[in-house]
């Protein structure tokens, strides 16, 4: 039998039908369109930094999609000198234009100028935060250290060398010879000053270590006795690395006799005592003469003010004359204490290796200080000196003779009157 259709008829469920009201949509100009997307549409110049997605790394070089702004090219050389050799498509890369549009269509790019950019920028930061780096100088010349860092050049003067660096010489080539000793050592720094404009990067080991030091500096107490390494000797004292702090033991200190060159004291290497007597930010003073007994403070006990003591002339100067009265106790005669006349020059009184009389006039025990006076001693003797007899002492008097008598020989004004009145008589 055939299949009976089936009469039911479908119920279809009707949709309500909604429409919707839509809203105008304003025209816009192309002026307005433009501004609109200013930043996606604004065309590429030179300088620019700009970043973009590599899409092909090839013989030429890393192609880059640059958005709304094309495609740009970073040649084989320039990538592989900013380190980007190895990239791979998807990465995404900054770079810098060169030229916005070449005649092929492409931007021309370079990624080791925008890498230079970045790192100026970097640089800048971290001397902002203080913090340190690591830096290995490739070359030295006589003023200081040759550094490379994140592809930019900069400097570290011999100034800025820590105290176990800093060549204490006065010798130029040998200050070559010890900085040319620091070249492709690691070195920790601090950046001082970053200006990309003038091209300048200055580090500071000295910098570095500042805090390190002012803490070590603040371990240490006036009067104590530590050990130290000469760095170097000077004209003017003897330089020493007290466990990295700088420290000067100045000519004064080096000994209670008077030190002409502190060479004939020590040499650079040697390592002695000293103590400590002054303390600074990131130095300290030493002595080496008050590891011994102050001899000068012994003698001057047995000279008092007002005592008159012998000396002999040691030194000339214009301000005066230096007098040694024991073997430690070294004494300033003023030139307005040599003499009661005005003097040009202490040399018109005194002579080096001559030996004269003095008069103590203050002692100073704690600034080891003694003056003296040549004009008080002169004075004094002046004043106990014999008197010299006058010219009228040493003519005989007149003698009066009797009347009658005559004499060729000059008679005083009492004896030619008594002549006149007995004549009129």
């Amino acid at each position: 039998m055939p299949k009976q259709e089936e009469t039911t008829p479908k119920v279809v469920k009707k949709e309500k039908k909604v429409t919707k009201k839509s809203t105008p949509v304003k025209e816009m100009t192309m002026e307005e369109l433009l501004a609109a997307h200013e930043d996606a549409v604004k065309p590429l110049a030179e300088n620019d930094i700009i970043e973009g997605t590599v899409v092909a790394v090839t013989k030429a070089g890393i192609w880059l999609d640059l958005g709304p702004h094309g495609t740009g090219l970073a040649v084989g050389a320039d990538a592989a000198e900013a380190g980007y050799k190895d990239s791979l498509p998807g990465d995404k890369i900054t770079a810098s234009v060169l030229m916005s549009e070449m005649e092929e269509g492409y931007a021309l790019l370079s990624l080791k100028k925008a890498s230079r950019e970045k790192n100026w920028s970097m640089l800048a930061d971290v001397r902002d935060k203080g913090e340190l780096v690591k830096v290995k100088p490739f070359d030295a010349n006589k003023g200081g250290l040759l550094i490379e860092y994140e592809g930019i050049k900069g400097f570290m003067p011999v100034s800025q060398l820590s105290t176990e660096h800093y060549p204490r010489v006065a010798d130029k080539e040998e200050i070559l010879n010890r900085l040319n000793n620091l070249v492709g050592q690691e070195l920790e720094v601090s950046i001082l000053d970053v200006d990309q404009k003038e091209g300048k990067l200055i580090f500071s080991e000295k910098e570095a270590r500042k805090g390190e030091m002012s803490e070590a500096i603040e371990g240490l107490e006036i009067g104590q006795t530590v050990k130290g390494k000469v760095t170097g000797v000077v004209d003017f004292g003897i330089f020493m690395n007290i466990d990295g702090i700088e420290g000067l033991v100045h000519i004064s200190e080096i000994s209670w006799d008077r030190v002409e060159d502190p060479k004939k004291y020590a040499k650079v290497g040697d390592n002695i005592d000293v103590v400590v007597i002054g303390k600074d930010q990131d130095k300290i003073s030493l002595s080496l003469k008050r590891l011994q007994p102050d001899p000068w403070a012994k003698e001057i006990t047995a000279i008092k003010v007002g005592d008159e003591i012998e000396g002999e002339v040691t030194r000339i100067t214009p301000f005066g004359a230096f007098v040694r009265v024991t073997k430690s106790v070294e004494a300033l005669v003023h030139i307005s204490e040599l003499s009661n006349d005005h003097i040009a020059n202490p040399s018109e009184v005194v002579e080096v290796g001559k030996t004269y009389k003095f008069k103590v006039v203050s002692v100073d025990v704690t600034s080891h200080k003694l003056a003296l006076s040549l004009k008080a001693v002169q004075k004094a003797e002046k004043k106990v000196a014999p008197k010299v007899p006058t010219k009228e002492a040493k003519e005989p008097k007149a003698v009066i003779k009797p009347k009658g008598t005559t004499s060729t020989r000059a008679t005083s004004k009492t004896t030619q009157g008594d002549a006149e009145a007995s004549k009129d008589e």
